[in-house]
């Protein structure tokens, strides 16, 4: 018998100054019993970093041929696909090629590896934004999950910051090419 998906309901206080954006939003989250709870945080960091109006979570690990998040038009065009971890190049690639902007939230503790190993091959990616989060921002913030998530996150001149129940965690947001 598979296990179930756990839902997390989740608040997100966002104040983007860098992009003008001031907006509360509000999401139910499943996460796969197949996905880590830092998995889980890097997707929700995702979700707020290239928050647009339409911006949603697709079935993620469950559907292969899907991005994490994506915006799309009304004519059913991906105008923003959104990958979250360490996907293989020719994946962002693709996605170049058939979306108007491609993003990638790249983490895990293999990040090192795959940069160096990977990253010249995606330099060339016009439409293509990656931002790096160091594995310590990401293990905090999944050490402070419940079900019920809220978060103010706020990003400014570059960096982000993120406030859970009191506590103030600071990042800078490292864009490895082009712009976000």
């Amino acid at each position: 018998m598979a296990l179930p998906s756990t839902i997390y309901r989740v608040t997100i206080q966002l104040s983007d100054v860098d992009r003008g954006i001031y907006e509360s939003l509000q999401a139910t989250v499943a996460r796969h019993p197949s996905e880590t709870e830092e998995r889980l945080v890097a997707r929700l960091l995702a979700y707020a970093l290239f928050f647009e109006p339409e911006l949603a979570f697709t079935k993620g690990v469950g559907a292969g041929d899907e991005p994490d998040l994506w915006l799309k038009g009304p004519d059913d065009r991906v105008l923003l696909w959104v990958e979250v971890g360490l996907p293989e190049p020719d994946r962002l690639i693709k996605a170049s090629r058939h979306a108007a902007r491609v993003a990638l939230v790249a983490c895990g503790k293999a990040f090192p590896k795959w940069e160096q190993q990977y990253l010249p091959k995606l330099e060339g990616v016009s439409n293509l934004t990656i931002v790096c989060f160091d594995q310590p921002f990401i293990n905090s913030l999944a050490s402070r999950l419940g079900r019920s998530i809220n978060w103010e996150v706020t990003i400014s001149e570059g960096t982000l910051y993120i406030n859970v129940g009191g506590e103030t965690f600071e990042t800078i947001l490292h864009e490895r090419v082009g712009n976000r």
